[in-house]
């Protein structure tokens, strides 16, 4: 007879967070590695900050596809919910500012000023997408067994 598995209720909300926690961190990531190349470069290296910035940014992009489609079929209705979210937040911001990017760096700000965008976008949505996954009722998940 086949062992029935369990989800724990943890692990649900692990699931629920790990695409917001994921996009965060790659953000935030090439935010400071934007400034530390910002703070590097002179005007012979003034591709330094971009270049430093962007791979974090592309590595989660594509890493996230499969982090995305790993939870969308989760068994937890919640988890499936939260996941779609925050996918469709991160493509968003990051497709949106893809196309604007170049127009909102001849601004007086700069490529900073397209960060700024970046963070202020995503960051506080995710991190309030966290919080409001914590404060959700999980519960364990019996999963039928399988039979061959």
């Amino acid at each position: 007879m086949a062992e029935q598995q369990v989800i724990t209720a943890g692990a649900c909300l692990r699931s629920a967070r790990l695409f917001n926690y994921l996009a965060i961190a790659s953000t935030t990531l090439s935010a400071v590695l934007f400034t530390i190349g910002l703070n590097i470069a002179d005007k012979k290296m003034a591709f330094l900050p971009l270049a430093m910035s962007l791979p974090p940014v592309m590595l989660w992009l594509a890493a996230s596809i499969f982090v995305y489609a790993m939870i969308a079929h989760h068994p937890d209705l919640k988890v499936r919910h939260y996941n779609k979210w925050a996918g469709y937040r991160y493509y968003a911001v990051v497709g949106t500012l893809t196309i604007l990017a170049n127009d909102i760096a001849h601004l007086p700000t700069g490529w900073g000023g397209v960060w700024v965008l970046f963070i202020v976008a995503l960051v506080p949505w995710s991190l309030y997408d966290i919080w409001k996954a914590g404060r959700e009722d999980w519960q364990q998940i019996q999963l039928e067994p399988k039979h061959d």
